[in-house]
């Protein structure tokens, strides 16, 4: 549907956003691509060579910006074209032929034919005084030989426009078809109207042995001092909110698709297309203008409402109980709470004391049993959270500080026009589990609460102006973080559980951005002039204790407030940042090893030693880097005065407007840290790295007295209740498609070598997964599901690797699905696509 970023998307983002454009273009045209055209993503990923170029069927892939450095090092060595070989498990079964172009994406300079170009038109009236056909001819030759030098083979491809141009195509084609017949009758070289995949054919029927290429062309500079770092963290609202609702719209479908789709009423249609083109490579890479950046969101939330009835209504015919015998019996009307990041919810935020009880809906999109803590704003501490056996269950009351309910008003009023009608004062949190693909239901009423009385109890407040100890030990379970109470900071991590204990040093600091008219740092580049580090204030560290998470408080200074969480059945540190965009003047000290060393993440990032490995995952992608051994750093957040100069011709200067008064956007974020014994780090970065991505998707109902479980359905599993998915295998997609075929897409979670337990074969049992249908067919499809695999894997090109022996060792993938068994194999990092016929 667009030509994605390769830097700011999620994988499955990338996934679902070229199967949509990839089944239109089928279904409309009866067409299937067989070029990848990534010509203007800032830099690119090998996830875009194996699994969105070789995976869907591609024969090869061009695109144009890399390095300039390295460009000129390719030119030099015949290596702009090459065979890219993206992933290590996959191997030459997943290779693709990839060329970069010799500048960007546009003709040799004085060959640009817009209207306003000044490049000599090609003038044949030999009567006229003009006359250039012998001059112009010879400078196409020319160019083309200079090209020729720096490629392998006789052909050469001339990308014929760039930005903005063909708005009068007519003046271009003129030209071209001037060129061509004169350059032609001169005979030197052949000059033809073509296209990529002409040029795929020509290139490959030459039988060349191409360079390997098998890591990644990130990050990206096109000149000194212009490394297009910054974008990987450019606007985190907006990759926060892709990212939550490229989760949500997973869930969406998973529970459209068990409710059986409706054609008349909401679908996820719209949020498909929303988050199809958020993925552009100025839309998540947070590179647009306001007003556009302010549209991609707009989309989003117009897309969420439609598939939130969707949502709401699957959940009312899943819950709603088959043996009620009262036909009047109402329909359930569920609500969903889009801004628990702000701490509002107006479906938790109800007065219980007149004996009502507040229903949570809690559905699990993975395939996995799951446990996690819920947490939900409540106006009173006097609550008790029963299962839907009716069991009490412990709960824990943690009190709203003033920090989130400042943010909580303002944003409220900013997005939704209005103040929050009461205020919460506390957190409830409680311990929930779902089956997977399945939920359950938890029970919220009034009572006095067992495990925790008020707040002001079971607490401890920690002030620098109090004398104690100074070591403070938080985790109610076998992880425990250590603070110092006087410096005010994190020292050190213990695990009793895996005897990892380590020093742990945790702080803030800002890059200024430098504002040199020459090049300024902006939406795209990354530019520092100077660090500096931020000393925590010295205000109270504050920390609550309780039987389900302790939590710590800390004022870093005026504008960045952190809550750090340890929960008691958790081996993670959750750390919870709420940034206030700040700004100051600055002066120009340039300094590129930081920007240069700069990489796009997506999940996480880790760092090891001899014996131990240290994680950080994220909840939406951004910048991270290791630029002195044993350290880490992850931008949070940015804000330039200046423009870059690269094409959004504004500054990044986000901003929020309530009544005419606007302030700094402020992000409220979070990431997640684990240390683990060597070669331990693996299990936790991928099974929780698909927690994050894919939360607990929470309903709200309310409901009198206990009746709930009489007429409903309390607890549900998609699966055979005895099935669960292997834990190095994920559901990236459960669609049901128009025609009432079903898309499922699994995926090997683990890279070979990744893990001595997962990086294994794994088998998934289809008759378990869809328990509750009967399987008439089972198609394996290419990855963007426009083609069968098999057909597909007979008509790709197998291009030969320079230096390689012709026998390549052979890379082991899943096998044929049975159509009896109907068991799936999947080997490390493969991901298979089927269409399922049910009878």
């Amino acid at each position: 549907m667009c030509m994605h970023d390769e830097a700011a998307p999620h994988y499955i983002d990338m996934i679902d956003q070229t199967t949509l454009g990839h089944r239109f273009v089928k279904r409309e045209f009866n067409i299937t691509p067989r070029i990848g055209w990534q010509i203007d993503p800032f830099g690119h990923s090998a996830v875009q060579a194996y699994l969105l170029s070789a995976e869907v069927g591609f024969d090869s892939l061009f695109f144009a910006r890399i390095d300039y450095q390295d460009r000129a090092k390719r030119k030099d060595q015949k290596s702009l074209e090459v065979v890219w070989r993206g992933s290590k498990s996959l191997g030459s079964s997943s290779q693709i032929f990839a060329g970069a172009f010799p500048e960007n994406y546009e003709p040799p300079s004085n060959f640009y034919y817009e209207v306003n170009d000044d490049s000599p038109i090609v003038q044949d009236n030999m009567e006229l005084f003009d006359y250039n056909v012998p001059q112009r001819v010879n400078e196409f030759v020319a160019a083309a030989f200079s090209q020729a030098n720096i490629t392998r083979t006789n052909h050469v491809m001339w990308t014929m426009g760039t930005d903005f141009k063909y708005q009068y195509a007519h003046t271009w084609f003129r030209q071209m078809d001037k060129f061509i017949h004169y350059v032609n009758q001169d005979g030197r070289v052949n000059a033809l109207y073509s296209t990529p995949s002409i040029y795929t054919d020509a290139k490959y029927a030459t039988n060349e042995a191409w360079p390997l290429k098998t890591d990644d062309y990130f990050p990206y500079a096109d000149r000194i001092n212009a490394y297009w770092t910054g974008y990987f963290t450019s606007r985190p609202a907006l990759k926060g909110y892709v990212r939550t609702m490229s989760g949500y719209y997973l869930a969406a479908r998973q529970l459209e698709f068990l409710k059986g789709r409706s054609k008349a009423g909401p679908n996820t249609d719209y949020l498909a297309d929303a988050l199809a083109l958020a993925q552009h490579h100025d839309a998540v890479s947070g590179t647009s203008k306001q007003h556009v950046a302010n549209d991609y969101a707009k989309r989003l939330s117009i897309g969420y409402e439609e598939a939130a009835k969707v949502v709401e209504t699957s959940l009312a015919s899943i819950t709603r109980s088959s043996s009620k015998t009262d036909s009047g019996n109402k329909v359930t009307k569920f609500q969903q709470c889009l801004l628990l990041n702000i701490s509002y919810c107006p479906s938790s935020e109800v007065d219980l004391s007149s004996g009502k009880n507040l229903v949570v809906v809690v559905y699990n999109p993975l395939g996995w049993k799951r446990e996690d803590i819920i947490r939900i704003p409540v106006i009173d501490e006097n609550v008790i959270v029963k299962d839907h056996r009716g069991n009490e269950i412990e709960s824990q009351i943690v009190p709203l500080l003033n920090a989130s309910l400042a943010i909580r008003n303002y944003y409220s009023m900013a997005y939704l026009g209005k103040f929050p009608s009461v205020t919460p004062k506390y957190w409830l949190a409680f311990s929930a589990s779902a089956p997977p693909l399945g939920l359950n239901t938890y029970f919220i009423s009034s009572g006095k609460q067992k495990a925790i009385a008020a707040p002001s109890k079971n607490q401890v407040v920690y002030s620098s102006k109090e004398k104690q100890k100074d070591v403070i030990e938080v985790g109610p379970g076998d992880l425990k973080l250590v603070f110092s109470a006087k410096q005010r900071k994190l020292i050190g991590y213990i695990n009793s559980r895996t005897k990892v204990k380590e020093t742990v040093r945790q702080s803030y600091s800002f890059y200024t951005g430098a504002t040199d008219i020459k090049q300024a740092s902006g939406a795209y580049i990354f530019r520092p002039n100077g660090t500096n580090s931020l000393k925590p204030d010295h205000q109270a560290l504050t920390v609550l204790r309780g039987p389900i998470l302790d939590e710590v408080h800390q004022r870093i200074n005026s504008w960045i407030y952190q809550i750090t969480r340890v929960y008691k059945g958790k081996e993670h540190a959750e750390f919870e940042f709420i940034i206030r965009n700040y700004r100051k003047d600055w002066n120009l000290d340039v300094n590129q090893p930081v920007a240069g060393n700069y990489y796009p993440i997506n999940l996480g990032m880790y760092v090891k030693d001899d014996d131990k490995e240290l994680s950080v995952l994220v909840d939406r992608s951004m910048g991270g880097a290791s630029i002195k051994d044993g350290e880490l750093e992850l931008m949070l957040h940015r804000r330039l005065l200046h423009d870059d100069g690269r094409g959004v011709a504004e500054a990044l200067n986000e901003t929020v407007c309530v009544q005419n008064k606007c302030s700094g956007l402020t992000i409220v974020g979070k990431y997640y840290l684990r240390i683990d014994p060597l070669g331990e780090a693996a299990k936790w970065r991928r099974s929780f790295g698909q927690e994050i991505y894919s939360p607990f998707l929470l309903a709200f109902t309310q409901q009198e007295g206990d009746g709930w479980t009489n007429s409903h359905v309390s607890s549900f599993s998609g699966m055979d209740p005895s099935y669960v998915l292997p834990d190095n295998v994920a559901m990236i997609t459960l669609q049901e498609l128009d025609n009432g075929q079903v898309l499922l897409r699994l995926a090997h979670l683990y890279e070979v070598g990744e893990d001595k337990d997962l990086s294994v074969m794994a088998s998934v049992q289809l008759k378990k997964v869809f328990a509750h249908k009967k399987i008439n067919k089972v198609t394996e499809m290419s990855l963007s599901a426009n083609q069968g695999r098999v057909e597909m894997e007979k008509k790709r090109l197998v291009w030969k690797v320079k230096g390689s022996p012709e026998e390549v060792p052979k890379v082991v993938r899943g096998g044929p699905v049975d159509p009896a068994a109907l068991v799936v194999e999947l080997a490390p990092m493969e991901i298979r696509t089927f269409v399922i016929d049910f009878n």
